[in-house]
């Protein structure tokens, strides 16, 4: 009788062990840092290729500085570049820091089993697959922010073809 008794007032908190980072126990790590990094390098790279809000923002910031610069008049080229030509190098530079977020977030989740643990037990394929994706991401998202940024997509136009 005495083993059926209910004995979960009885738990020790130190038997509970949360907290896998300081874990010395020998027990393999769970990889649930480099799953989680690797989608969030995903999602890092998809940012970086279709623009985030706070590329907007930075966008519309220096428009607005571009027409305060030239509200007392200004050349046609001059209101090109401050209105129009800041604000899209703008936007590439925000997205390129994201795309550089996101290839090193994904490079940190390819690489981080291998720190710390004496046998580096290989992450599941997906970890593998998303991190990597994460990585193809956010280089071709560098790729093509610093391409925007030094206008060899699309050129701004000039003078001469907005009038």
């Amino acid at each position: 009788e005495a083993a059926a008794e209910d004995t979960s007032d009885d738990l020790d908190p130190d038997d509970l062990d949360l907290d896998d980072l300081d874990d010395d126990s020998g027990k393999e790590p769970s990889g649930l840092g480099a799953a989680a990094a690797s989608v969030v390098a995903a999602g890092l790279g998809v940012v970086a290729l279709t623009g985030s809000w706070t590329g907007k923002v930075a966008a519309e910031r220096e428009t607005l500085i571009g027409q305060i610069k030239t509200s007392n008049g200004g050349t046609a080229a001059q209101q090109i570049s401050e209105i129009y030509g800041d604000a899209w190098h703008s936007t590439a530079l925000v997205n390129g820091l994201f795309a550089l977020l996101a290839l090193l977030v994904g490079v940190f989740a390819l690489v981080r089993p291998a720190f710390g643990a004496p046998s580096a037990h290989p992450q599941p394929g997906w970890v593998r697959a998303v991190a990597t994706a994460g990585i193809v991401l956010g280089a071709l998202g560098l790729l093509l922010s610093a391409a925007m940024y030094f206008d060899l997509i699309v050129a701004l136009p000039t003078a001469t073809a907005a009038q």
